[in-house]
């Protein structure tokens, strides 16, 4: 069974929110990292995990990427902050 991700990345003071949607998360957050992301998160520096969710299908998966796409930036930050409340990077290679 495939897992699928969407995720939230932001910059260094929290200012840009950029939403993803990948089948591997930890390979896609490496490209981010290293600037081979998207073109949006190398120009920003948006390169901090703060949130994801996990979906069994892809389908699923990019409603849920459209429908964060569409919320107004206070629901995202309230959003985030029930799963991460200090907004910290998340590392997902521990």
């Amino acid at each position: 069974m495939n897992l699928y991700y969407v995720y939230i990345l932001t910059n260094k003071y929290r200012t840009v929110f950029y939403i993803g949607v990948t089948n591997n998360l930890s390979k896609r957050i490496i490209e981010h990292k290293e600037n081979n992301g998207s073109i949006f998160t190398k120009k920003y520096n948006v390169h901090s995990l703060i949130y994801f969710e996990e979906f069994s299908s892809i389908h699923e998966a990019i409603a849920r990427e459209k429908q964060l796409k569409n919320w107004k930036r206070e629901w995202k930050i309230n959003l985030i902050k029930q799963f991460n409340p200090t907004l910290k990077d998340i590392n997902i290679f521990e």
